[in-house]
């Protein structure tokens, strides 16, 4: 009878604390902390492969070994053919200007595309004087491209070193060998007439009514400019508002034909003077019929 009546607990059993202890709750709190969980989820891996790491390379023979495997990666991903450059293109430039390109940048194809230094190959093309600006990049295919973008001259310069071609800005061209080269160039000469090309410029503007009689200007003591004309005329222009003066001169010539007059200069240096200087000829015969009248 007593196996059919049914399992009863005990008044009396003590019953189990469901919660955990003091020092388990602690340690749960603490291994909820931020800090702590980061830490044993990246530091104690990050420490573990530190000391591992460590004491792998404590081994010379091991450094050695990891160093040529790395540097034979390396080359084995700079030397695949799609990293190869085979050949440059050079657009915007001239012949001469490509062959100096091709000669400073100097370059052994193919090479890897990691060797090339973009930047400084621009910057040594950027050096030579008849270019204005350059850009250097690699495009598909393996061809270094080079677009640049010339410098136009405007002016021929005659110095004491010679003959040049300026741009606009008065940039240095190219070295000039003979006139003949750039006969359709105005001409400007003297020290320091490099400095003041916009100047000239604006000059030859305006002279353009004097025609094929304009041979060039010429830069005096670094201050001022002289037209220089045909037949050894010169008009002598100021340090100040130097265009306007000539401005007067080519309206007096036009109304008086001053220019065609047996004159040597006419000087404009000052604004309130305006004067004109006859030419050896012209003195002589001015002597001449002055003793003639004289003695008559």
């Amino acid at each position: 009878m007593q196996s059919l009546i049914p399992w009863r607990r005990n008044k009396h059993a003590q019953k189990q604390d469901p919660a955990p202890s003091r020092l388990k709750y602690r340690m749960q709190r603490w291994m909820l902390t931020p800090g702590i969980r980061l830490g044993l989820r990246i530091g104690v891996p990050f420490c573990l492969v530190t000391v591992f790491g460590s004491a792998y390379m404590a081994s010379e023979h091991r450094r050695d070994a990891l160093n040529i495997f790395v540097s034979e990666l390396r080359q084995s991903i700079r030397d695949r053919p799609e990293f190869m450059v085979k050949m440059i293109a050079i657009d915007g430039a001239g012949g001469d200007v490509a062959d100096d390109i091709r000669e400073v940048v100097s370059l052994r194809f193919p090479v890897s595309s990691f060797d090339l230094d973009v930047d400084q190959i621009r910057n040594v093309i950027e050096a030579l004087d008849p270019v204005k600006s350059a850009g250097v990049r690699i495009r598909s295919g393996g061809v270094l491209q080079v677009d640049v973008v010339e410098r136009h001259p405007v002016l021929v310069w005659r110095s004491r070193q010679g003959l040049a071609l300026l741009d606009e800005a008065g940039i240095h061209v190219a070295e000039l060998g003979r006139r003949s080269l750039h006969a359709d160039l105005p001409l400007i000469a003297g020290d320091g007439a490099d400095a003041h090309v916009d100047e000239a410029l604006r000059l030859f503007s305006t002279a353009r009514p004097l025609g094929h009689r304009l041979r060039g200007l010429v830069r005096i003591g670094e201050r001022r400019w002289d037209v220089v004309l045909d037949r050894g005329q010169r008009i002598m222009l100021p340090a100040e508002n130097p265009i306007s003066a000539l401005e007067r001169v080519i309206a007096v010539s036009e109304v008086r034909d001053l220019l065609e007059r047996d004159i040597a200069a006419v000087d404009m240096r000052l604004a309130a003077r305006a004067t004109v200087r006859m030419s050896k000829t012209a003195v002589q015969e001015w002597w001449r019929i002055r003793q003639m009248n004289e003695g008559g």
